[in-house]
């Protein structure tokens, strides 16, 4: 259900965003209120608590936000309280987010590796992903895993690039253990 509400109204908001022209003003708030609601966890409590009542709510939310973001990413706000999905709201506005990247070609690859990488190591990775796909830009994350021994693992999106020492070292224990 969480993937549902997440993909229904972020696709909605970006079709809205998409239609008025306004991606990137849409998208300005949006990462500001994701911003906001993170660093006011008592603000996220007090909208998905269940003993606190619906009109409550409603009221909160409207003196905090009505006015202050764009009329329509707070009916989107106003519609998940009044649906009980305000608890969405983060995953819907990142789902929100994932698109305007995709829309912009913009890819988020995650790079594991073994060791830190120097600067040079990072940017051929970086420039080898432009090659071979189909971005304009890279929004790249590395992180250090010890265990892979070696290789990397790069990730975008649903995709995976397994090339680490302990992948190849799995499927060989696979290989030889299937023998048996």
């Amino acid at each position: 259900m969480a993937k549902q509400v997440k993909d229904v109204y972020g696709n909605a908001l970006f079709e809205v965003a998409e239609e008025e022209n306004r991606i990137d003003e849409f998208l300005s708030e949006a990462v500001a209120v994701m911003k906001a609601m993170d660093e006011n966890t008592e603000l996220s409590i007090m909208m998905t608590h269940p003993q606190i009542s619906d009109e409550e709510k409603k009221t909160v939310l409207e003196s905090i936000f009505k006015g202050r973001v764009y009329d329509e990413l707070y009916a989107l706000m106003d519609m998940l309280r009044e649906k009980g999905h305000f608890g969405e709201l983060d995953r819907v506005l990142q789902r929100f987010e994932e698109l305007v990247k995709e829309y912009r070609h913009i890819g988020v690859v995650y790079v594991e590796t073994p060791m830190e990488l120097p600067d040079a190591q990072k940017k051929a990775v970086e420039k080898k992903i432009l090659e071979t796909t189909d971005y304009v830009s890279l929004e790249m994350h590395f992180a250090i895993d010890p265990s892979l021994i070696g290789g990397m693992v790069v990730r975008i999106g649903d995709r995976v690039v397994d090339s680490s020492v302990r992948s190849r070292l799995d499927s060989l224990v696979h290989v030889l253990s299937a023998g048996r």
